[in-house]
């Protein structure tokens, strides 16, 4: 099958491409910077220069592969688009990102159309923002929160239009937990190590998390079958954040957390990070299970976490 993975060369398009690639799939992938085509040679890609937020950028890219499959996986949150992770200020930190998951879904859904491309699969987000209503875990049918009034909340609105577009036409998304794996549990542990990511009030918080080879597996599972609609990518454990991130640190070899009340949390850490930490919402990934048949290497972050940092 020809895949064109838009978005190759992020923490999840590098584990990615060689999981099709090693599948039999003809990969074509992109990168914002040619520097990196070289990487996504060796990774077994055809590759090529892209820009996200270019129509005609896209389009060309889009005709000249001639795809059967495209693999939204585009963001720009890394250090070198977006600066150090800020969720005091997540709509300056996820600018980037929320014009991709708007004006670049809608780029490539305009190309796929052209180009006569049969199916599509985008990224979505499950980790910590589920509906703050009901139980701590929630299903694909389940809406995420709104986060209406917070810094959040522009780019659970681009998730939002993640979801509608691609599947009112007939693709699948993909709602991953919290990235950890190469590439991505460093920037992950590296304020755990310098005690800056303390448990907020009784950190009742439930996030779901997802090992990157698991999220690419289930993504192979969804392009060779065609998936159609919503998936929650999350391991079998969504966790309170007073049981995972004391985990985490003992894992890193840190020290155990610090407690900071919510009061004070707020005016340091701000809002979607006390939520976060509080009362967020975890996600089941039983769908995914049952129709894909996606099995997981590492089914908890219990075990996944000390594997990655051993």
């Amino acid at each position: 099958m020809r895949v064109f993975v838009a978005g190759g060369t992020g923490v999840l398009g590098r584990r990615l491409v060689p999981q099709l690639v090693a599948r039999g799939h003809r990969v074509t992938a992109t990168t914002t910077s040619a520097s990196k085509l070289g990487l996504l040679e060796q990774l077994g890609a055809e590759a090529i220069v892209m820009d996200g937020l270019d129509a005609v950028s896209v389009g060309e890219a889009v005709a000249k592969a001639r795809p059967e499959v495209i693999v939204h996986q585009m963001t720009a949150i890394s250090t070198a688009h977006a600066g150090k992770p800020d969720m005091k200020h997540m709509d300056r930190w996820f600018a980037g990102t929320n014009r991709l998951r708007t004006e670049g879904t809608d780029h490539l859904l305009a190309a796929a159309e052209a180009s006569g491309t049969t199916h599509f699969v985008a990224q979505g987000y499950a980790a910590w923002n589920g509906i703050r209503e009901g139980g701590w875990v929630k299903t694909e049918q389940d809406p995420v929160d709104p986060m209406e009034g917070t810094p959040a909340e522009p780019g659970m609105r681009a998730l939002g239009h993640v979801e509608d577009v691609v599947v009112k036409a007939g693709g699948a998304v993909l709602r991953y937990g919290w990235f950890y794996g190469p590439g991505a549990t460093d920037d992950l542990v590296e304020p755990v190590r310098k005690r800056q990511f303390p448990v907020v009030g009784g950190g009742a918080g439930h996030c779901s998390w997802v090992h990157l080879d698991d999220a690419a597996s289930a993504t192979v599972l969804a392009v060779e079958q065609q998936a159609r609609g919503v998936f929650n990518i999350v391991d079998d454990e969504p966790a309170p954040a007073v049981e995972w991130l004391p985990h985490l640190a003992a894992c890193a070899g840190a020290k155990r957390p610090m407690r900071v009340p919510i009061w004070l949390a707020r005016p340091l850490a701000g809002e979607v990070a006390v939520t976060m930490m509080t009362e967020g919402r975890g996600f089941s990934n039983a769908k995914a299970k049952r129709e894909l048949g996606w099995k997981l290497r590492h089914p908890s972050w219990r075990q996944g976490f000390k594997e990655e940092l051993a």
